[in-house]
């Protein structure tokens, strides 16, 4: 099957897309093993990016997402966004014209494929640019919107503040994520007093400081899992005395363990089989 390739170290090659006169120009994009970055940058279409192998982090101005394998983040045109990634990675990108995407959200969010997801966008990426509208590629491409647009909200974004003192916090949470300070003491080294700063950061956050972080531990642990690391060397590096903590902590916020989080998303479709064993040797009983 010919796929039509993007190299995840170009950008202006989305670009190109958003003057392709279709509703979905889909295109497969990879990278080998090197590290890569996107500097701020939109599109007139809006973006979805579906992660078969790997994962990516992308930051947008309401916060920072994380699209684990099947899963897909979508981002809405003219919406800047940065992304980043590391090692080998492995995505299909869609790029959706307004006019076709009134039905998906009107905000960015991490959304979960099913298997007949999958398939549509596999088929797809192997459709040239200027497909025929009113013929099989135009109607796959509708049935594949329509899929998409009752594709459920997974929760895997990490809101970010715009008031430079929790800034400052949840900018020194993310570079020592294993930081087990109070509320209390945060409050003090950010120059707040403890209630001013619990306001704010429900204000903010729309959470409480404990299910902010627990969100952080979240998705750095699946940019980390989703690279094959233990459970056991993540969880001691979140600040966890041992696996079973860090487990307990992800169930109540997944409402599964983490090795059965990934196995389920990576035994979701064929292409995706092969991770799903290196997920389920995370951590025994995880």
């Amino acid at each position: 099957m010919k796929r039509h390739r993007l190299d995840l170290h170009d950008p202006s090659r989305a670009k190109d897309a958003d003057l392709i006169p279709r509703a979905v120009v889909a295109v497969s994009a990879s990278s080998a093993s090197q590290s890569w970055e996107h500097a701020p940058h939109t599109h007139r279409k809006g973006q979805l990016m579906y992660t078969l192998r790997g994962a990516i982090h992308c930051e947008i101005e309401a916060g920072i997402w994380i699209v684990p394998p099947q899963c897909a983040l979508w981002i809405p045109g003219g919406m800047p966004h940065a992304a980043r990634g590391s090692g080998a990675a492995e995505v299909y990108c869609l790029l959706v014209d307004p006019h076709a995407a009134n039905a998906l959200p009107p905000q960015a969010c991490t959304l979960a494929v099913s298997g007949l997801l999958h398939e549509l966008i596999s088929k797809a990426v192997s459709f040239p640019p200027l497909y025929e509208v009113d013929g099989a590629q135009g109607r796959l491409i509708n049935t594949l919107l329509d899929e998409l647009a009752m594709a459920p909200i997974e929760h895997l974004h990490l809101p970010m503040p715009q008031d430079p003192r929790l800034r400052r916090l949840a900018d020194s949470l993310l570079a020592n994520p294993a930081d087990k300070a109070t509320l209390a003491q945060w409050a003090v080294r950010i120059g707040m007093s403890e209630r001013s700063m619990t306001r704010l950061l429900l204000e903010e956050f729309g959470l409480s400081f404990g299910r902010w972080r627990r969100q952080l531990h979240v998705i750095l642990s699946l940019q980390r899992l989703a690279k094959g690391e233990s459970v056991q060397r993540v969880a001691l590096d979140l600040g966890y005395e041992n696996a079973s903590g860090f487990i307990t902590m992800f169930r109540k916020a997944m409402g599964q363990p983490p090795a059965r989080y990934l196995a389920d998303r990576a035994g979701a479709s064929s292409a995706n089989a092969a991770l799903a064993p290196a997920a389920i040797a995370l951590h025994p009983g995880s």
